[in-house]
């Protein structure tokens, strides 16, 4: 009987959830310890008939990349509020109605998943990001939980360094 179960090695170590970080470029102020969560990015490919008879073929068509949401936590000090709004402000100012140069608001970000001793073992570059909505998060005299700003980021493309 134990034969039949997979034999898993001992040196196997997964990844887990709560083993990475999110860099940010040091002129947007945003720190990393702000996160409580973040997606990984994901790609989507169209799928092409191509009809012949009474059949069809498929074929690859274009590609887009999932935005990422983020969701940071709100200290007094620094503000994370704050922080994430002057990114915003970098693609569109309410203020004055004005819109950013692509140039002035895009960034590169670095995703890190880490190993138990906090080596990174897995890196995605996020090319070209910039912030596409926020969310202040809900108030209530009734929870005394954390207050959360969720964030979604839209990229040009990610890529698995390794």
């Amino acid at each position: 009987m134990s034969d039949l179960l997979l034999k898993m090695p001992l040196q196997y170590e997964p990844l887990k959830k709560n083993r990475w970080i999110l860099r940010f470029p040091a002129d947007l102020g945003i720190q990393e310890w702000w996160l409580s969560s973040a997606s990984v990015p994901s790609i989507n490919i169209e799928d092409k008939k191509i009809p012949f008879l009474n059949t069809q073929t498929h074929v690859a068509g274009n590609y887009t990349w999932s935005d990422i949401t983020l969701k940071f936590r709100s200290p007094i000090g620094p503000s994370a509020s704050q922080a994430l709004m002057e990114w915003i402000r970098l693609v569109a100012e309410s203020v004055t109605g004005r819109m950013g140069y692509a140039i002035g608001y895009k960034r590169n970000l670095e995703l890190e998943l880490l190993d138990p001793n906090g080596v990174t073992v897995s890196k995605w570059i996020i090319v070209n990001a910039y912030p596409t909505s926020f969310e202040g998060g809900d108030l209530t005299y009734s929870s005394d939980d954390l207050i959360e700003h969720t964030m979604k980021i839209a990229y040009d493309y990610a890529i698995l360094a390794y």
